[in-house]
């Protein structure tokens, strides 16, 4: 299994509502730069501003837009004049999303909270002008529906360091899933990549695990297109499902099985240690990853140098420090 390009040279393209990146698009005339994504994240991220709203032609500054009606007809509507930009809007996402797909993206960050970015839980106003927290942005919608696997995630959730390891893993997994299916491919090659993802997967979703090795095992009875179709979708899928503590030290407890013979006693016992402390939470991820990753150097333990469970994301951004 060949590691991600380097991230510096090769960046990562990813969707980004541009406002999110400093620039002067909200409908105030300000911005909402998040320092975690262009301080830190940026650093590994080619990004693809998109304001849905400076785009379909409203002007900076420009009156407020809010999401009104129910479940069964949700409208975008300018109250300060009443002019209704549901058809525009709507029409602008598919032609916009339908260019984002040539575009490469292996990721998607939203705006929270707006009636054309917001993943969920955006005001909709209803009977007697009474807001729910139950809508989505017209352009969200429309770019969840086009690319129901792409890593998609809202800024403010990514406050959560889970939530944040979490799309960043998923990034760096769906690059790897799509370079591996966009070159020329074979059921051999579907077997490696799988083995290589082997502990990455088990970490989120045992049961996503072997539901994916049974699409592999069937691999030769069924076509290129369906068995990739598949495949991603499960794969993407798993992944989604966020990691434990119990998950991640199961792993880490099957892993130390593979130095049994060459660790001393006090050493075994020291790995271990550190294994339950993380089970406790009583030390972040980093700690007794670090520790296995020396040890699969050391002993050139070839199984798990060759697993992405050991570096699924770039370390520089130290998000297993925090979870």
């Amino acid at each position: 299994m060949q590691s991600d390009p380097d991230t510096r040279s090769h960046p990562v393209r990813i969707g980004i509502s541009a406002c999110l990146l400093g620039s002067e698009v909200r409908y105030d005339g300000g911005h909402k730069r998040d320092p975690f994504l262009v301080e830190t994240f940026g650093r590994f991220v080619e990004w693809v501003p998109v304001c849905p709203e400076v785009e379909l032609g409203l002007g900076i500054p420009r009156p407020t837009l809010r999401l009104e009606g129910d479940h069964d007809d949700v409208r975008l509507v300018m109250p300060s004049t009443g002019h209704d930009y549901t058809a525009a809007m709507r029409a602008y996402a598919g032609r916009r999303v339908a260019a984002l797909a040539t575009d490469a993206l292996r990721g998607y960050i939203l705006k929270k909270d707006s009636p054309s970015c917001g993943m969920e839980r955006v005001k909709v106003y209803g009977a007697h002008n009474v807001p729910a927290k139950s809508g989505r942005g017209l352009f969200a919608e429309t770019l969840l529906q086009r690319f129901p696997h792409l890593p998609i995630e809202e800024e403010g959730r990514l406050n959560d360091p889970a939530l944040r390891e979490n799309f960043v893993e998923r990034v760096f997994a769906y690059r790897r899933l799509r370079a591996f299916f966009e070159a020329h491919w074979t059921i051999g090659g579907l077997v490696a990549f799988h083995s290589a993802h082997k502990l990455q997967l088990l970490a989120h979703s045992a049961e996503g695990y072997e539901g994916l090795g049974r699409v592999v095992a069937g691999a030769k009875a069924r076509p290129h297109a369906a068995l990739r179709r598949d495949y991603e979708a499960q794969f993407m899928s798993a992944l989604q499902i966020l990691a434990t503590r119990k998950r991640h030290a199961n792993v880490l407890q099957y892993i130390a099985g593979y130095f049994k013979r060459q660790l001393d006693d006090d050493s075994r016992r020291e790995l271990l240690a550190l294994i339950d402390d993380y089970r406790r939470g009583l030390a972040p991820l980093v700690v007794p990853i670090t520790l296995v990753r020396h040890y699969a150097r050391r002993f050139a333990v070839g199984y798990l140098q060759g697993q992405t469970y050991l570096d699924p994301h770039p370390k520089e951004m130290m998000l297993r420090n925090h979870v």
